[in-house]
């Protein structure tokens, strides 16, 4: 299994704080089946920033601590990334890291209340340059939450986005697990992940959130999403569902 939201690197953001936190996550991951890590602190939020060059050398600390403690996980350099107006110019500047090595894919996380008015040219200014747009956790945002069906447009113009496990379960509240399953239902998130913090109330989840999935949607749902993480770490073009608009009747029943 894959994961390309997490918070594990320590000491860093609001995620892992100490050494034993990471390792205790990674530990955690495993158990559930989890193989390969997308290291994600956040970046341009406010309150953190983690440009590249010290994701890079945060990863490469972790994994050698995992290496020699024989636990089967390998991490990759990534972030988070906060969508300001100065998005365009930081990947210019080095500091922004993707998803994949060929800087194709790239995490971006909204303001929970809201769409910045900047996001549309910038996504578009992204696309023109062929990157391609993650929307992370767009299940928690409360335009999305008020109407899903805002995500087609992002998606129209090659965007992705990307649920978080919890949220499925309804580990933030039943109007959003709400609008994630109707996300799911509908294929407006092409993938799923974690977006750990550490091993309690913000633990990974991807377990018990894919079997979950199954029984609502079947295999076919779930195989999907699984392919989708893996050709997003590999920068391969994903093989993306074909989504439906969301009756405005189902998503005013929360």
């Amino acid at each position: 299994m894959i994961d390309l939201h997490c918070h594990i690197l320590p000491g860093i953001d609001d995620g892992a704080q100490t050494l034993e936190d990471s390792i205790a996550m990674a530990e955690t991951a495993v158990a559930q089946g989890i193989e390969h890590i997308l290291c994600t602190p956040h970046h341009n939020n406010g309150s953190y920033n983690n440009p590249a060059a010290q994701v890079i050398l945060k990863v490469r600390e972790l994994q050698g601590v995992l290496d020699l403690r024989g636990i089967p996980l390998t991490l990759y350099e990534g972030q988070e990334v906060h969508i300001t107006e100065k998005l365009l110019q930081q990947i210019q500047d080095g500091d922004i890291l993707f998803a994949d090595l060929n800087d194709k894919y790239i995490l971006i996380e909204f303001p929970f209340e809201g769409i910045p008015e900047y996001t549309e040219p910038i996504f578009f200014e992204l696309t023109q340059r062929g990157h391609r747009p993650i929307i992370v956790h767009p299940e928690r945002n409360s335009t999305f939450i008020e109407d899903p069906n805002r995500l087609i447009p992002f998606i129209q113009m090659g965007a992705l986005a990307q649920l978080t496990a919890p949220s499925y379960l309804g580990v933030f509240g039943r109007e959003i697990e709400q609008a994630a399953k109707l996300m799911v239902e509908h294929n407006l998130v092409q993938m799923m992940a974690s977006d750990a913090h550490n091993t309690k109330r913000r633990s990974f989840f991807m377990q018990r959130a894919f079997k979950a999935i199954e029984q609502d949607f079947g295999k076919r749902k779930v195989t999907a999403m699984e392919f989708c993480a893996r050709d997003v770490l590999n920068g391969d073009e994903i093989a993306r569902p074909a989504f439906k608009e969301i009756k405005r009747k189902k998503f005013r029943l929360f």
